[in-house]
């Protein structure tokens, strides 16, 4: 029994939008939720005393929480456009993807954020941080990041070929009149129009 060739190529397509939209929606759910966790630890000291303080992916940059936004808008709006618009919306998931990681990588190491927290503990405008630690959420949020890259250059290679929103729901600027059978483009289907032709004696049928 022969196989088709053309099988494998016309199922890529639908696989790589599947795999877009299972790994744009989850590298956004993945960086927003390492955004709410604790990315950095460390000892405020100051006067004497010392006080646990924490800074969380938000604290340290607000910047991959927006980015995840903007690539899951853009996920969406993949596919109420065609063409060159597209081709657009998919290089800004990409690119929002790609800042994410760069952002979270970027953040992994950060200290300016505990600092911040330091000084609002201690009430005092410059508070040492020692004991400084960092846990592994700038990581994952890197991880999110690259599965929105990745659904971004998905729909680079194939969003030409994967449907659009269906044309019914775009306006065309101007009404279809709708004609019966048999009816030519001179006769009209409105109740007003039948009734007058029935005063002028005519079959409006």
């Amino acid at each position: 029994m022969k196989r088709d060739p053309t099988a494998g190529s016309s199922s890529a397509p639908r696989r790589a939008l599947a795999g877009a939209l299972l790994s744009g929606a989850a590298g956004a759910a993945v960086v927003l939720i390492a955004a709410g966790q604790t990315w950095g630890e460390g000892e405020a000291s100051a006067a004497g005393a010392e006080l646990p303080v924490t800074a969380n992916g938000n604290a340290v940059s607000a910047l991959p929480s927006a980015l995840a936004l903007v690539g899951l808008a853009a996920l969406v709006a993949v596919f109420a456009v065609r063409g060159t618009g597209r081709t657009l919306v998919s290089g800004v998931l990409a690119l929002s993807g790609a800042g994410s990681i760069g952002a979270a990588l970027l953040g992994a190491g950060d200290l300016d954020a505990l600092e911040d927290s330091a000084a609002e503990v201690m009430g005092l405008s410059e508070a040492a941080v020692s004991s400084v630690s960092h846990t592994g959420w700038p990581w994952v949020s890197a991880v999110g990041g690259l599965l929105s890259l990745c659904a971004g250059l998905l729909a680079l290679s194939y969003g030409r070929q994967w449907p659009a929103m269906s044309a019914r729901y775009e306006r065309t600027g101007r009404r279809v009149e709708r004609r019966r059978p048999g009816t030519t483009s001179g006769q009209s289907d409105r109740p007003e129009d039948i009734w007058r032709a029935l005063d002028r004696g005519e079959d409006p049928t």
